[in-house]
C-alpha cells in the first residue's frame, strides 16, 4: 500500500482532518469540535485521540503514513513546531504542538499558519495550478494570505511574511486592530465591507435600499451588500467599487513586487465570485506596469473549505524527500 499523508485544519470552532494520497487526493474526511476550555489545553490531546481512533477504524498504523501537516491560527514557529498567541483557541502560552503530536501518534509532524497552508492548498490543487509563484489572499472576518515564491512559502524573518491584510491602502483610513491606519483588512474583510458602507452612507443622498437599511440601523452583512449591488442598487455598487479599488491597489502592489503567475482570492467575501473578481482585476490593471499586467492573473479560489486540509497535508510531503 502506498503511504498516505494527513492534513489538519485547526480552527476556533472545528478541527478538520483528511487522509490523502501523496498526489493530494482526499480519501477520508472528518471533523471534531475544537474544545477551547481551560486555556485550550484539551485541543492537542483530542486531536491525537481522534487520529488514533480513525487509524484503528481504518486498520492503519503509524508506518502507513509519510507524515501529518497542520494549519493553525496564531504565531507559528514551523522549525520548532510551536504556536503562541492563537487567541481564538485560548492559546496564550507557548504550545509544543509538534512534540506532543509526534509522541502521541508516532507520525512525523509539520505545522504552519492557517493562511499559509490555505495558500499551499490553492497553489497545489486549486486555482494556482501548481505554479511555483502564487499569492493567496483570503477575505474572511479578517484578511490573511500566503505567498509562494519559487515553490517555497515565504515566512520572513519574524514569520510575518504574507500578512496581506496589513498592506496600507489608505493612510488616513480606519484604525486597524494592529495599531496602524488604513490596512486592507479594515476595508476588504467581511466587517470592513460593512464599515466602508457605513462611512459612504453619510455622504450619499440618492435612493437606495442599502442606504435606507443602514440609516434605519438594520443588520447588514457584506453578503447583503454584494447581493444588492449585483441587483443594481446604485449605492451598493458604489460601496463595492470602493472595496474593489482597495483590493485592486493591494493586488497591484503585490503584483509589481512579486510578479506571481496568479493572485488567488479566497475566503467568505470571495463568494461574490466574478462580480468581485472582475472589478478587482480592473483596478489591478490600473495599478500595474505592463509586464506584470500581461503576466499576472487575478483568480478566484477553487477549493473552498478543503484548501486548509490539502495545504496542511502538503507540508508533510517534505518527509518523503
Amino acid at each position: 500500500m502506498d503511504k498516505k499523508i494527513i492534513g489538519i485544519d485547526l480552527g476556533g470552532t472545528t478541527a478538520k482532518f483528511a487522509i490523502l494520497t501523496p498526489e493530494g487526493e482526499i480519501q477520508q474526511k472528518w471533523s471534531i469540535d475544537t474544545n477551547i476550555l481551560d486555556d485550550g489545553k484539551h485541543i492537542i490531546p483530542e486531536i491525537i485521540e481522534s487520529i488514533n481512533h480513525r487509524l484503528n477504524l481504518y486498520n492503519m498504523k503509524a508506518e502507513d503514513f509519510i507524515g501529518i501537516g497542520m494549519g493553525t491560527p496564531g504565531s507559528v514557529d514551523s522549525e520548532a513546531g510551536t504556536v503562541i498567541g492563537a487567541y481564538n483557541l485560548n492559546w496564550i502560552e507557548l504550545q509544543f504542538v509538534k512534540k506532543l503530536i509526534e509522541e502521541g501518534t508516532g507520525i512525523k509532524f509539520a505545522i504552519d499558519n492557517d493562511a499559509n497552508v490555505a495558500a499551499l492548498g490553492e497553489r497545489w490543487k486549486g486555482a494556482g495550478e501548481n505554479d511555483p509563484d502564487v499569492v493567496f489572499v483570503t477575505l474572511g472576518t479578517g484578511v490573511g494570505g500566503g505567498i509562494v515564491a519559487g515553490g517555497n512559502l515565504l515566512h520572513g524573518v519574524n514569520g510575518a511574511a504574507g500578512e496581506i491584510g496589513h498592506i496600507t491602502v489608505d493612510p488616513n483610513g480606519f484604525e486597524c486592530t494592529c495599531g496602524k491606519r488604513g490596512c486592507l483588512e479594515t476595508v476588504s474583510s467581511a466587517t470592513g465591507v460593512v464599515r466602508v458602507a457605513r462611512a459612504l452612507a453619510e455622504e450619499y443622498a440618492g435612493d437606495s435600499k442599502l442606504k435606507a437599511m443602514l440609516d434605519n440601523g438594520e443588520e447588514v452583512t457584506s453578503k447583503d451588500i454584494f447581493e444588492m449591488a449585483e441587483a443594481g442598487d446604485v449605492f451598493g455598487l458604489r460601496v463595492v467599487d470602493r472595496v474593489c479599488f482597495y483590493l485592486g491597489l493591494a493586488c497591484g502592489n503585490l503584483g509589481n513586487t512579486l510578479n506571481p503567475s496568479s493572485i488567488v482570492l479566497g475566503g467568505g467575501v470571495s463568494a461574490a465570485g466574478e462580480f468581485l473578481r472582475s472589478r478587482v482585476e480592473k483596478y489591478f490593471r490600473e495599478f500595474t506596469f505592463p509586464q506584470v499586467r500581461e503576466s499576472t492573473k487575478i483568480k478566484l479560489a477553487e477549493l473552498g473549505n478543503e484548501a486548509g486540509v490539502i495545504g496542511a497535508a502538503s507540508l508533510a510531503l517534505k518527509f518523503a524527500e
